[in-house]
């Protein structure tokens, strides 16, 4: 009810008329702003070699991620043109152990497949892992798109991060 911005996440494009209805009976005079994830590229976890998104295509590949909607991230790289022949999900904000990192690389080099790919939330959470060369691990570079209101954003931004000023002691005692 007293928040000042409201952001929309994942949207696709579509309306989200009805959405904005139901906040607007919460919250009558927050700023909506509506975004989208965007993927940019794929980043090698070993070499940091970035692969512009395109490179998917046709490939058959290995996801893993813990995430708490997996579908949305398998959905994107499906979207982008790879197979999906494997997949591993864990829970939200998983800890990752080195052996079962190890245990699926070597399920996708037993399976022939040409890459894993990993979100970059999850991929910063790995433990030092020895990925090889027959099997490149790399994660999907995603950013925030500002889909309208982006001068809002900027406002928000600037509210935010602009220091406020200092109070005086005096004013209290």
């Amino acid at each position: 009810k007293r928040a000042s911005y409201i952001f929309i996440t994942k949207c696709d494009g579509s309306s989200n008329e009805e959405l904005i209805k139901r906040i607007r009976k919460y919250n009558r005079t927050a700023e909506i702003i509506e975004c989208a994830h965007q993927p940019k590229y794929l980043e090698n976890i070993e070499t940091n070699e970035r692969l512009p998104l395109d490179h998917l295509k046709g490939k058959d590949i290995g996801t893993i991620s813990g995430i708490a909607v997996p579908e949305s991230f398998e959905d994107g790289i499906k979207n982008l043109g790879a197979k999906i022949e494997l997949t591993r999900r864990y829970t939200d904000h998983h800890r990752y152990r080195k052996r079962e990192v190890q245990k699926f690389i070597d399920q996708c080099l037993n399976r022939d497949l040409d890459m894993i790919v990993t979100t970059e939330k999850d991929y910063v959470r790995f433990p030092e892992i020895q990925a090889s060369e027959d099997m490149p691990v790399y994660f999907l570079r995603v950013e925030i798109g500002i889909l309208n209101n982006e001068e809002t954003f900027e406002d928000c931004i600037n509210r935010i991060c602009s220091p406020r000023p200092i109070l005086s002691a005096r004013r209290f005692f």
